[in-house]
Parts: C-alpha cells; structure tokens; sequence
C-alpha cells in the first residue's frame, strides 16, 4: 500500500507546521524549501488543507499558515479522508482493480487484518504524534 502524492505531501506538510508553529507561522516558500516540494504543487495542497479547514492563512507581509485546531484533534485519517485516500477501501492489494468478498484476488482474505490495522493506526495518529525532530518529514 502506498498513498498518493498529495496526501503524502499533506501529511508532511501538516506536521512540519504542527512541530514550528510554535515558533511562527509557517510561508509556502519556507515549507517548499524545507520540505522539498515542488512550489506550484505545494500551494495546490495548502489551498485544499485551508478549505479543509485543517489550516489558516494569515496573509500579509508576516503571513503564512498555522493549523486551525490543536494538533492533538487532527488524525491522519481526517486528512486523507479530504484527499479522497480511503474511499471505499476497495482497491486490490495486486494492482488488478477493485477486490471485494464477491470479486476476490488470491491476497484478499489474508489482506483484510492487515488492512484494518493500517486503518486503525491513521485513526488513532494524530499530528501531534509526529515529531519532525527525530524523524525526517
């Protein structure tokens, strides 16, 4: 299993801001830069997290973005879910389209625990469980 781009860039994005936010708001340019995303693709994202309302922009000369609610009561679930991730959970392990108890690829009985392991762990991480300072975002 590996998540698309966007919400992986979300999902870095949102916890470089969690883990500096302290310290002052956060540009595109500087999240671009220290993340090393592409600009243009960078504030696509940041435009779909502000009508999320996962994050706030500040504009102005001292502008940038802050989360717009407590780190601890964003769960990487609520993310993916707004970049369509996790729609129906349907897409086969093996690459070979949609896999369901009536469609079933070889995998498909033997991929449902972990499955659901993986969805429990997006439920219960939140951003204030990613630490940028001993892991790299």
């Amino acid at each position: 299993m590996q998540l698309l781009n966007s919400s992986k860039y979300a999902i870095r994005i949102l916890g470089y801001i969690a883990n500096h936010e302290k310290q002052q708001l956060c540009n595109a340019k500087e999240l671009s830069e220290a993340l090393i995303i592409p600009y243009k693709f960078l504030t696509k994202i940041m435009m779909k997290l502000v009508k999320a309302d996962l994050i706030i922009s500040i504009r102005g000369r001292e502008g940038g973005y802050k989360l717009s609610k407590p780190a601890s009561d964003i769960t990487l679930t609520e993310i993916l879910n707004h970049f369509n991730e996790f729609p129906e959970h349907a897409q086969c392990i093996l690459g070979i389209g949609a896999c369901d108890n009536k469609n079933k690829c070889v995998l498909h009985d033997q991929w449902v625990k972990p499955k659901k392991m993986i969805s429990k762990m997006f439920e219960t991480t939140t951003l204030a469980d990613i630490d940028s300072e001993n892991f790299k975002l």
